[in-house]
């Protein structure tokens, strides 16, 4: 059964509470754009690919289930002024300011027509909202193909394991995933041997939902802390032959230095001493051209509270008593707490950069070209070769 984070229909948007997972799987209605807003600052939908298409069709229920003006121009102000509330749900994914900006555009052009009318407008953002649900989860299998590729290719052959990091699944885009949609695609190949997924403190993004999802695929994995990552390339990367490391990206500027759930930086820096590759798994829309280099990149720094307690439901020593979550203090009361939910991994620190067109690999002076893949963007040009575009 395929996992959906996201269900859609005109006029109904339901999105699987990710709070709850991985013991309960209940989904919450979102009727309007401020439930989309809260769903996304709550984290009850995250993932920098879901988060747009949530923004986006959370104002397209409310387009649809409302009343809207004949006046083309009037719908047109009241999408562009909604579409900027939500751009402030979470500010460090690039893929919720782009899709916002797209959108914009074609608004702004539905609207310039001297016969539009404010219904028109209306449904060219509907169809261009909807088409987002469709494009990303082709973008997403086309990333798991030349992921998978890329690595098979640098392994040799035979089976490998691969190490990720928070959740880049099917709960994190509209379906299949980024990251994990490599090790999805490895796993269908029969190249997979094992993969292996941190818990990712302090959202615990990994052990909640990165392992549900391998669970629920039947995908062979184990669990580790944050903290055993480099002990685990140490002591079992030649046994497991762990190929490489895949990660996904919130945002990715020009020069290739890469936004990521924190804890993605110091796994890059262990991959590098262990001669494992570090890839970064992304659509284009996560490409920020307009941003030079990780220096540029706004990071969002969450609650203390996210570090100090945990929530769950009640384990009896046997079973878990679902209708029993509690919250459980695990700092001492009264310390300071730093809680980034972002961090910047150095271009320098990359080997790729998969996209749904190919692998994006430095030039001979150790550069990306991330120009490149954005031109192959507007000419839908696909790659000649699974090593770049």
């Amino acid at each position: 059964m395929v996992l959906e984070a996201i269900r859609y229909k005109p006029g109904s948007l339901q999105i699987l509470n990710q709070l709850k997972l991985p013991h309960q799987e209940e989904y919450d209605e979102v009727k309007n754009s401020t439930d989309g807003w809260h769903a996304i600052k709550e984290m009850r939908t995250r993932g920098a690919p879901a988060i747009a298409i949530v923004a986006a069709l959370s104002l397209a229920v409310e387009l649809q289930t409302g009343a809207v003006s004949d006046q083309a121009e009037e719908v047109s102000a009241f999408i562009i002024e909604k579409l900027d509330y939500l751009v402030t749900s979470r500010p460090t994914a690039v893929n919720l300011a782009d899709a916002a900006r797209k959108l914009k555009k074609i608004v702004e052009s539905a609207a310039k027509h001297a016969s539009s009318t404010g219904d028109a407008v209306k449904k060219a953002y509907c169809d261009a909202a909807a088409q987002m649900l469709i494009s990303d989860v082709a973008d997403n299998q086309g990333i798991g193909k030349y992921g998978a590729a890329w690595i098979e290719q640098q392994a040799g052959g035979g089976q490998v394991s691969v190490l990720t990091h928070c959740n880049t699944g099917s709960l994190a885009t509209a379906g299949y995933g980024t990251a994990l949609g490599v090790i999805r695609s490895l796993h269908a190949n029969g190249s997979l041997k094992r993969a292996f997924c941190t818990e990712t403190r302090p959202y615990n993004q990994g052990s909640r939902l990165t392992a549900f999802e391998l669970v629920h695929d039947n995908i062979p994995a184990t669990l580790v802390t944050d903290s055993m990552a480099s002990a685990l390339l140490r002591l079992r990367g030649p046994t497991e032959r762990i190929a490489a490391i895949v990660v996904g990206a919130d945002r990715v500027a020009a020069n290739g230095d890469t936004a990521n759930k924190i804890g993605t930086y110091q796994l890059a820096i262990t991959a590098k001493h262990h001669g494992v590759k570090f890839l970064v798994a992304a659509p284009r829309t996560t490409i920020d051209l307009h941003t030079k280099s990780g220096a540029d990149i706004t990071i969002e720094e969450r609650p203390g509270k996210e570090m100090t307690f945990i929530k769950g439901p009640r384990y009896d020593g046997v079973d878990l008593d679902l209708s029993q979550v509690e919250t459980v203090s695990i700092a001492a009361k009264g310390i300071d707490v730093w809680n980034p939910a972002f961090d910047v991994t150095p271009a320098e620190l990359i080997d790729g950069i998969i996209t749904e067109l190919g692998v994006v690999e430095k030039s001979a002076e150790g550069v990306f070209d991330l120009s490149l893949a954005m031109e192959a963007h507007n000419e839908t040009v696909k790659p000649t070769s699974v090593g770049g575009l």
